[in-house]
């Protein structure tokens, strides 16, 4: 590409990134301490550096210059200079090629090789050595692009916090090995928009699907060392560029045609974003982007020896969340996502790291104001995980209102109530009505409490009644990685069984489970899978697993078993769907009585008495029975009971009055069972769990 001129026009600091105006691209980077940044524009193919330019211009540390008579497709990257003090924090290097953070598209992968480094691998004085190899072959370039997109006939489904059912799922994992979906697009983007995932989803009855990263990532060496990748995707390269992986034919609009579908379809999609850390490691990690622009900026640094990063993560680094141009670069790709790609919610990966201050964690730190305040972010569906490495690195309840959080203790309780532990039923009953006891502050709502019984993190649901130990052989280190409490049961058999005994209880487990999962209180997660009885082999951190221990068999779902399974499921959505009360959008107390004697909630025990404080004590009390309440809009008392029993043995539950017509809705022991009348006991099996129903026409 020949060009016409040899230096940049001033152009504006604002926006940040490469943006095309029709007639050129405006550039324009951060960095508070540099002394000169240059503009490196590639061939077409990305090999080749034709031609750099000075940025010309300064204005309140954003370095800007406009290029005329260029259009999207134009590759590019920065080169910084500046100081090279690590022990000062500063680690510029001029002969390594960085991308833009703002870069909304990536050219290339990155090509493992020391030149990536800032200094010299093996010198004896390390990170303090630098290192004047070119990194630029190793490198993908940024590309300018040109991302309109009329969502004008987009309609957002909005769907209320309390009505939410979400699924978690990895792009690539969820089609990869769906027949049904062109052989070209499984995998991809394009997939997630094809009818016959929307057909699943929408007879499932979720109303959102939680996707694993897909902003742009690193496949990561020491993986590709061992033959594995980075499955998951929690190493994000580039903030604003969706992952290239996942594309079926190198178009960004893939994605959106995507959401524009499931929109249409009433489900919502929500990214798993990581902004607590980049791919960059710790000071003795590659210079690809944000440590050479500007180290001190962007990352937290050890106060009294700046040479080295915080790693409040676990992963090497933590950015820099008290600088506000490194908060802007999180809000700016948030809404990104949110206007350019029509995403409708965001879970914040360690999300407490956003919140750290020099002090700790603050729930009044200044990103959550920023995004509480923003008049698109804050109509969006936020969810963090509340937790991370570093000190006071447990916040479960402390996030500001607006935000959901991730509740470890409802999956943690559930599970062990489960497979039989004593002294649980207490515990249980808090997470079965919306872990007031963690989020009932600032106003705050039921939906804050994200209820899981797995994530993508650990056992899937299957496992967790298939093994009580880890199996993490594939991933080629010793079984050493991964969580070492489950809170798993085996039934009898570590993996597999032809034992009928065996595989029926742990069906009917995986039944009970779901069942208390959707009538809990709270905003209830799903994973991908988990609704036809998907096993990854008793692997439990199958982070690097890009293969079938993490694809979706979608085999397995056609079978019998995994049918019977799926259709458990979504009669359990629709009852959740049905009954309000089983998703009531505030804290009930036992305290408001919809009439005739009954309140919104009680709990009893299986002889139809209410519990005793020495019988919550009781650790050996297996069996709980919770009832709520309300009044319907024709004047009707409408309640649905929970009927649980996690003993070895069956119990007949004697229903407290008042006497009238109840009807069984679900039982988890007989999964083909239509509803039906009862008298006023019933038997549920061991491990079993039950909703009933009735509907009182008295004058309440």
């Amino acid at each position: 590409m020949p060009f016409t001129v040899d230096r940049l026009q001033p152009g504006s600091p604002h926006p940040l990134g490469a943006t095309f105006d029709g007639l050129g691209v405006n550039f324009a980077v951060f960095s508070a301490n540099a002394d000169a940044i240059e503009l490196c524009i590639f061939d077409p193919a990305g090999k080749r550096e034709i031609k750099r330019f000075w940025l010309p211009e300064c204005t309140d540390e954003v370095f800007h210059g406009y290029l005329p008579d260029v259009e999207p497709g134009l590759l590019y990257g920065y080169r910084a200079h500046g100081r090279y003090e690590p022990e000062a924090g500063h680690r510029f290097n001029p002969n390594k090629l960085l991308l833009d953070p703002y870069a909304r598209k990536l050219h290339g992968q990155i090509r493992w090789t020391d030149a990536l480094h800032g200094y010299r691998l093996g010198s004896r004085r390390e990170d303090l050595s630098f290192d004047k190899r070119d990194s630029a072959a190793a490198m993908p370039k940024a590309v300018v692009v040109d991302d309109h997109w009329d969502w004008s006939r987009d309609r957002r489904p909005n769907t209320p916090w309390s009505e939410t059912v979400i699924y978690e799922a990895q792009v690539k994992g969820l089609t990869k090995l769906m027949e049904e979906v062109p052989a070209r697009d499984r995998g991809t983007y394009a997939a997630l928009g094809h009818p016959a995932v929307i057909r699943h989803l929408q007879r499932l009855g979720v109303t959102a699907i939680e996707l694993l990263p897909i902003q742009s990532f690193t496949q990561d060496r020491f993986l590709q060392e061992k033959g594995l990748r980075n499955y998951w995707g929690y190493n994000t390269l580039g903030f604003f560029a969706p992952e290239q992986a996942y594309m079926a034919r190198d178009q960004q609009d893939e994605l959106r045609r995507a959401v524009f579908r499931l929109h249409q379809a009433g489900i919502e999609v929500i990214m798993d974003v990581v902004y607590n850390h980049t791919c960059e490691g710790s000071e003795k990690g590659p210079t690809l982007s944000w440590r050479g622009l500007d180290n001190a900026s962007y990352y937290r640094l050890v106060a009294d020896n700046p040479r080295y990063t915080i790693n409040d993560t676990g992963t090497g680094n933590t950015l820099n969340m008290s600088k506000a141009r490194v908060i802007q670069m999180v809000a700016d790709s948030l809404r990104y996502w949110a206007t350019s790609f029509g995403i409708d919610g965001f879970r914040f990966d360690l999300g407490l790291t956003l919140g750290r201050e020099a002090t700790g964690f603050d729930p009044g730190a200044a990103f959550f104001d920023v995004v509480r305040q923003d008049p698109v972010l804050s109509r969006l569906k936020l969810i963090a995980e509340p937790w991370d490495v570093g000190p006071g690195g447990y916040q479960l309840g402390h996030f500001p209102p607006g935000f959901a959080e991730w509740n470890d203790k409802y999956r943690d309780t559930v599970r062990s109530y489960w497979k039989g532990d004593p002294g649980t039923r207490g515990d249980l009953a808090a997470r079965l009505s919306g872990s007031g006891d963690l989020f009932d502050r600032r106003s705050r709502r039921p939906w804050a409490s994200v209820n899981f019984l797995v994530a993508h993190d650990g056992f899937t649901l299957a496992d967790t009644v298939m093994y009580e130990h880890r199996h993490n052989e594939a991933n080629g280190e010793d079984n050493r990685d991964g969580h070492d409490n489950n809170h798993s049961r085996n039934w009898g058999a570590e993996g597999p069984t032809d034992d009928p005994a065996i595989n029926d209880a742990r069906g009917r487990v995986m039944r009970s489970m779901l069942t208390t999962l959707l009538a809990s209180l709270g905003t209830p997660m799903l994973v991908a899978g988990d609704e036809f009885g998907r096993t990854q082999q008793g692997n439990n951190n199958a982070y690097c697993q890009d293969n079938e221990i993490s694809w979706l068999d979608w085999t397995a779902a056609a079978t019998p078993e995994g049918q019977q399974q799926i259709d458990f499921t979504a009669r359990l959505t629709e009852l959740r769907r049905r009954y309000p009360v089983l998703r009531a959008p505030t804290f009930l107390y036992g305290q408001d009585s919809p009439g005739h004697g009954v309140n919104d909630v009680e709990w009893w025990d299986e002889r139809g008495e209410r519990l005793s404080d020495a019988d919550w004590q009781n650790p050996e009390g297996r069996a709980l029975m919770m009832r709520r309440a309300t009044r319907t809009e024709a004047g009707e008392v409408e309640a649905v009971s929970l009927l649980l029993n996690a003993s070895e043995d069956p119990i007949t539950f004697h229903l407290p009055p008042p006497e009238t017509r109840r009807i069984i809705l679900i039982d988890s022991a007989k999964p083909d069972q239509g509803e039906l009348e009862i008298g006023n006991e019933y038997e549920v099996a061991p491990q079993g769990a039950v909703l009933l129903t009735w509907t009182s026409a008295w004058d309440a």
